[in-house]
């Protein structure tokens, strides 16, 4: 449903509505009359939830947009439907905001921002947030599934039950 609703959001339309919901970091809903949009920021990747900085990167956007109104202007849908968005809440940008908070890497695959880039590169200096630890995973690598280990290896499973089979004769 949410998909459906996404698509009647055209790209380079701005218009007014209030979030009503915050998933992520970079990804939160809004209600624009009685319709809910789901909204990705633009130009930014902010920690999945389960890497280091991804609540805190999910209660920074909570706390900068959650019921507020918000203006978002709309650039393209996204492969699984939501509305790539720069939002603004009180002539903030939201995703300006993430990255000079040291929350959000500026997502050069996608965004050519001279002032995300800058943001990041001064984040990245003072060491805020996520470039205060030493190599952090990029969110776009953390997800790669290669990239990720099975928290024990198969091997040792199935020895651990061979064993427990072993003890049930």
């Amino acid at each position: 449903m949410v998909l459906l609703l996404a698509q009647l959001v055209c790209a380079g339309e701005v218009f007014d509505a209030r979030c009503v919901g915050v998933s992520d970091g970079d990804t939160l809903t809004v209600l624009r009359g009685k319709r809910q949009v789901k909204i990705r920021l633009e130009g930014i990747d902010c920690p999945e939830l389960h890497q280091s900085f991804g609540t805190r990167a999910r209660q920074f956007t909570s706390s900068l947009v959650f019921g507020k109104k918000v203006t978002v202007d709309a650039k393209y849908r996204d492969r699984i439907g939501r509305t790539v968005s720069r939002v603004r809440v009180n002539g903030k940008d939201a995703s300006l905001a993430l990255v000079e908070a040291g929350l959000a890497w500026h997502y050069r695959r996608y965004s050519s921002d001279p002032l995300l880039a800058r943001a990041e590169a001064h984040a990245r200096r003072e060491k805020k947030g996520l470039w205060s630890v030493p190599n952090p995973v990029p969110p776009w690598e953390w997800r790669q599934p290669k990239r990720r280990q099975p928290a024990e290896p198969l091997t040792a499973i199935g020895a651990r039950i061979s064993r427990f089979l072993s003890r049930r004769d």
